[in-house]
């Protein structure tokens, strides 16, 4: 009769031995090797008349391994599901076990021994107690002034003046690299840009008024760009924006073309297209509208900055004991190439973390039943399809192609694998945030947008 025993070697890491005797799995080997007789075949004989002495001489010996192993196999399956073994990936079969003791000439009792990693038992974080803020960025007046321009700019009318007149025109232009004397760099930078007139410094706005396409002005990024602009310049000419030398280099700009956008006028046909099927008739319920969307979007900024605060609030004061042994080991040997000791102590704390993060959602996924419905799929899709597509009107919702495109996203398995992961995210979050007495504090874009940057450099 086969024996399994259990004995603790370590901090959530058991050694689970296998000891099978000749009847455990001498019934099925030589079920097995019968089977071979009757499939093999071998020249001289017919097939299914092999003598079974001959095939036990050809392949007895790894048939018998394979049996043994699979009875040792079966013995550690059944004893964890009886215990009811919660473990970390596969039992690890240990240095000792040697399949080359098995003989098929002098069947005996074989002992395998195999090492387990414990999934530890413990307590997540209580959200309730914690510490956190909740960001409310305050709308202000001239916030809106600056999206109605922006969008009265968006949906109007592209003109092509002679001259640069002010800072609504619109450049089309060529950096090209100089030196300080205006002569061209050799493998210097040359990029296409499209700018309006205000990104520019106010100072060198004034020597751009009255040019024209193909007029050429020399310019030093330093002196022709405020820092905002500059930096997103300079990310645009591939260069980094941290380095002092790169915000003093010179260019050849070339004007290649003076575009000017006249702004949509405050009318109902400028509000259903800025605003499809919300039924803005007025200039002041557009206005209201403008603030309610912008409050959306900062709002759901202010969530997000709370979910992450309280993905380190539940990373970090969520205490949980891991079979350490085991688990390098297991990143040693568990993978497709065997790594070194070195590598696997190198890789541990990136792996124990994502490990606790998993731990930590299934947890929670499991105690408060959260689940994904397939009309959370569907519907993930279906968001999916409509934002890279953008605004496509009343009723496109109601086309069969989408209907089409949605069951075709269900036959995807990694499509369904990914969405059901980032939908089972979400989901845990909006129910963590729900646990916590979040203090809420009203900022400006720019506090708001310091606290992001702080939290950011904070945690990477």
């Amino acid at each position: 009769m086969a024996t399994v025993t259990r004995e603790n070697i370590g901090l959530l890491n058991d050694r689970i031995t296998v000891k099978v005797a000749k009847e455990d799995y001498l019934p099925s080997f030589e079920k097995a090797l019968k089977n071979y007789s009757k499939t093999a075949n071998i020249p001289g004989f017919r097939k299914g008349m092999v003598p079974a002495g001959m095939i036990k001489k050809m392949h007895g010996q790894s048939v018998f391994t394979d049996e043994v192993l699979r009875t040792v196999e079966k013995q550690l399956t059944d004893f964890m599901q009886n215990e009811k073994l919660e473990i970390f990936a596969q039992p690890l079969p240990l240095p000792e076990n040697d399949a080359r003791q098995l003989n098929v000439n002098e069947p005996t009792e074989y002992a395998f021994a195999f090492e387990v990693g414990l999934k530890p038992d413990f307590k997540i974080a209580d959200l309730a107690k914690e510490k956190t803020t909740r960001y409310k960025v305050n709308i202000t007046e001239e916030m809106i002034n600056e999206e109605v321009d922006r969008l009265r700019l968006r949906h109007g009318k592209m003109t092509d003046p002679e001259t640069v007149t002010g800072d609504d025109n619109v450049l089309n232009v060529t950096f090209t690299e100089t030196d300080e004397e205006g002569n061209e760099v050799e493998g210097g930078i040359k990029k296409d840009n499209s700018l309006l007139v205000k990104y520019f410094a106010e100072d060198f706005r004034k020597t751009l008024l009255g040019r024209k396409k193909d007029d050429a002005v020399q310019v030093q990024l330093s002196k022709a760009f405020d820092v905002k602009e500059r930096e997103w310049i300079l990310g645009d000419l591939g260069l980094d924006k941290n380095d002092a030398a790169a915000a003093d280099k010179f260019f050849n700009m070339l004007i290649t073309k003076v575009g000017m956008v006249e702004k949509a006028d405050l009318n109902e046909e400028f509000f259903e297209a800025a605003f499809p099927g919300k039924n803005v008739k007025t200039e002041e319920e557009f206005r209201n509208t403008v603030k309610e969307e912008m409050q959306s979007y900062w709002d759901k900024q202010g969530s997000n900055h709370l979910q992450h605060e309280l993905y380190h609030v539940l990373l970090d004061h969520t205490k949980i004991d891991f079979p350490e042994t085991f688990l390098k080991r297991w990143i040693q040997q568990g993978g497709e190439q065997l790594k070194t000791e070195a590598e696997a102590e190198q890789e541990f704390p990136t792996f124990a973390n994502q490990l606790k993060w998993t731990l930590i959602i299934d947890k929670l996924v499991r105690e408060n039943n959260i689940e994904v419905k397939p009309e959370d799929l569907q519907a993930f899709a279906k968001n999916q399809l409509f934002s890279y597509m953008g605004n496509m009107g009343a009723g496109a919702e109601e086309q069969p192609w989408v209907a089409d495109y949605i069951n075709r996203m269900m036959q995807d398995r990694k499509f369904v694998e990914d969405a059901y992961h980032r939908i089972q995210t979400e989901k845990v979050f909006a129910w963590a945030e729900t646990q916590v007495n979040a203090t809420e504090k009203p900022v400006t874009v720019e506090e708001f947008t310091k606290e992001l940057e702080k939290h950011q450099h904070h945690h990477h």
